[in-house]
């Protein structure tokens, strides 16, 4: 129709509540703290480079007599490792990792006052509902349920017959799937949580986690790789600096910052590495690891070593819940609402706090406060405010201080009383 107005179209990544980032209209996402991507790169690029750089410099140097390790099969080998670590990180932090979409109201099937049954309110009677918890959630009214009262949590039959405990998010309004989690960072529901890398900028999740693990492990090898290469170009240099092994070290600073710089580096890397091995071998999340403590019950999830391995290699890659690019319609703005002071009436009963009363008479609805009243007539009360004031200015006299009084007339002493002595009133020079 002509007097409807088009409704605002905008992309879900343009209106996305989350704290997530996004490049290429929606098509690749990353965390709030994506700038650390950058140095993660140096801090990859950089021992790479200075081994590229040796394996140059003896190519060029075409001294036959010593056998270099640094040779053109190397220099290739580096480059692609490198380049094979970088697309590793960029594949963990700029996909999915796995959000679950957020929902715009409470689930609709709690909203219920009971069943037939009889159950109370926020129970729901799926068959992988096992029973909810005594913990009740009010929702706020913000989300148009001002007195809906959701369980905390609920109890959920997972595969093998083992049942989970699944907890309400209040940021996203839902219950969350089992082994999914809230990152505080990301303000997102991420499936299989594991955690947030500040290394990577992003969730690691569900749908990326491969991709962290592979990471993390080629970072790994190539600490291994360059620590080994810049040792054995040390070596190679003994017998130019007399067999002295602290000579050929102080002939090669290059190949010396490179060696302690992986030592340091593979440490951190390689713990993670391997703490990710265990974590895999029993199918835990770090975030499970250290919240329920799998170790001193059982975890429902496990399902044997090489069967939890496959299900993080071997599994196809689940879709992502979101699509990023599809097009959302916004609410129109709701028009609004003049005060209402409460008279008790219809439309006529309200004040609008720039226009005035909406009846157009003098009479105010009986419910307005009173630092309200009179606000119809301000300009008749500013006018008489400033007559007042240029009145009260004309008739008011200040005493002139050169003015000298009178003598005061001496008050009249009854029979038998004294009178009043004379007073004076010193002049402007001051004499008596």
């Amino acid at each position: 129709m002509m007097g409807e107005r088009a409704p605002d179209r905008r992309r879900l990544y343009q209106v996305w509540k989350g704290s997530n980032k996004f490049l290429f209209g929606g098509r690749l996402i990353f965390g709030p703290d994506a700038g650390s991507l950058f140095l993660s790169t140096v801090l990859i690029a950089s021992p790479l480079a200075g081994l590229c750089f040796q394996c140059v410099t003896k190519l060029n140097s075409g001294s036959s007599e010593l056998r270099q390790p640094l040779g053109l099969p190397v220099l290739f080998a580096t480059i692609l490792l490198g380049l094979l670590d970088l697309a590793f990180l960029f594949l963990t932090s700029s996909r999915d990792p796995g959000i679950v979409p957020r929902n715009a109201r409470p689930p609709e099937q709690e909203e219920r006052d009971g069943d037939d049954d009889g159950n109370p309110a926020g129970v729901a009677d799926d068959d992988d509902v096992v029973t909810a918890s005594n913990e009740w959630v009010v929702t706020s009214a913000a989300n148009h349920h001002p007195h809906l009262r959701l369980p905390r949590t609920r109890d959920v039959a997972v595969a093998g017959g083992h049942v989970v405990r699944v907890k309400y998010c209040d940021t996203c309004l839902l219950y969350r799937p089992p082994r999914a989690s809230h990152c505080s960072i990301c303000n997102n529901c991420v499936q299989k949580f594991d955690h947030h890398c500040p290394w990577v900028g992003q969730c690691v999740g569900l749908r990326n986690y491969r991709f962290f693990f592979l990471f993390i492990s080629t970072s790994t090898f190539l600490c291994l790789y360059v620590f080994v290469l810049s040792w054995l170009n040390i070596a190679a240099q003994r017998p130019s600096h007399g067999g002295s092994l602290l000579r050929s070290m102080t002939g090669e600073p290059l190949s010396l910052v490179l060696v302690v710089y992986t030592f340091v580096v593979a440490w951190f890397v390689g713990g993670l590495t391997v703490f990710h091995i265990y974590l895999m071998s029993t199918n835990q999340t770090t975030y499970e690891n250290f919240r329920y403590r799998y170790d001193e019950k059982e975890n429902p999830y496990n399902r044997g070593v090489l069967a939890n391995m496959s299900e993080v290699f071997c599994t196809g890659m689940p879709p992502s819940m979101n699509n990023f690019r599809a097009w959302v319609e916004l609410p129109a703005p709701s028009p609004p609402e003049a005060f209402d002071g409460g008279g008790g009436g219809g439309p006529r009963n309200k004040i609008d706090l720039e226009m005035g009363y909406k009846g157009g008479g003098v009479q105010l609805p009986a419910g307005v406060p009173a630092i309200l009243q009179g606000l119809h007539n301000y300009a008749e009360m500013e006018k008489n405010s400033a007559s007042f004031h240029i009145k009260d200015r004309q008739s008011a006299e200040a005493p002139d201080p050169f003015m000298i009084p009178e003598e005061l007339p001496m008050p009249y002493a009854g029979a038998g009383g004294a009178s009043s002595p004379t007073v004076f009133v010193n002049d402007v020079d001051g004499v008596e």
